[in-house]
């Protein structure tokens, strides 16, 4: 093998061959998986992710790899095969130990490289495990929901209503977001690289409102051609979904993710999916009462890192 390259992100243009080079490396059946197209999209409006990015390329100037740890210090990375060479495996742990032990000076507290991959990837497995990773209890899921199926019609408690997303109102979505899930991750920058991406639709962003118009509970849904073209399949997604917790045990979850379900078939769509830990089981349970059901499941990896 040729003695390769690398260097930082440093531009849209980088991002585009970021893109072909997954969609060129992965099997059709795990371009949805994390980080898709559209996940990426969302990653690269961030500079953060930006900066915590390294490019491999050959004598050519082609590219041949990608690494980062994204802003939930997940280690992502896609090589061509010839290319992944345990040096190269070297260097990508280095990267991803780096980020985090900066991302520990900034906010004075202890963290760990995280990492995932498919059950079933043993190459993936593999690897991790040979760098110090130990798999985590914690799993996602990964649901599908044929559209030819019938699709019942949302029901909403008295007065409250669903509508799109209008415009930016971002503080607000960010503040549910934040309420729902538990958390301060969601953040203003975040909300609007997600709503920036070239092929999201606010008629897609569902939100459930209450009859004082308090913003209850959200169903993010949305369509990619760019990974519909490399799957040859015809589906869109919806998800994240969440529910204030003053307002749960409603069925507002479910009446957005019918809702969805119901604008995807009349977008053209033949599948719905969604994704969600393995610990939400009312997650689960909600999806599957609207027809989901569990296609894949991806473990979770950490490594402990020691600050500099």
């Amino acid at each position: 093998m040729q003695s390769l390259t690398s260097r930082s992100y440093s531009s849209n243009e980088d991002l585009q061959a970021i893109l072909e080079l997954l969609l060129a490396v992965r099997p059709a059946d795990r371009v949805a998986s994390y980080p898709s197209p559209v996940d990426l999209h969302e990653m690269f409006a961030l500079q953060q992710v930006q900066n915590n990015t390294r490019l491999w390329f050959d004598a050519e100037d082609h590219m041949v790899g990608y690494a980062l740890v994204d802003h939930y210090n997940n280690l992502l990375f896609e090589f061509k095969p010839q290319a992944f060479t345990p040096e190269i495996e070297i260097e990508i742990i280095a990267l991803g130990i780096a980020c985090i032990q900066r991302a520990m000076q900034e906010q004075g507290e202890t963290l760990t490289l995280d990492a995932s991959c498919r059950a079933g990837d043993t190459e993936k497995i593999a690897f991790l495990t040979r760098h110090g990773f130990e798999q985590q209890e914690g799993y996602s899921v990964y649901m599908v929901r044929p559209l030819d199926q019938p699709i019942p019609t949302p029901r909403l408690p008295e007065g409250f209503t669903i509508r799109h997303v209008v415009g930016e109102e971002v503080e607000a979505l960010v503040a549910l977001h934040r309420a729902a899930v538990g958390t301060e991750h969601m953040t203003i920058e975040e909300r609007l690289a997600m709503m920036r991406v070239p092929e999201y639709k606010p008629e897609l962003d569902l939100l459930a409102v209450a009859p004082d118009g308090q913003l209850v509970a959200y169903c993010m849904c949305g369509i990619s051609e760019e990974e519909n073209a490399a799957t040859g399949r015809n589906e869109g997604y919806t998800d994240p979904v969440g529910t204030h917790p003053d307002f749960q045990r409603r069925g507002l979850a479910r009446a957005l993710i019918l809702a969805g379900l119901q604008a995807l078939k009349q977008q053209g769509m033949d599948f719905a999916v969604l994704g969600t830990s393995g610990e939400n089981i009312a997650m689960q349970r909600t999806a599957e009462s609207v027809g989901f059901h569990v296609e894949s499941t991806t473990l979770w990896f950490a490594h402990p890192v020691t600050p500099v």
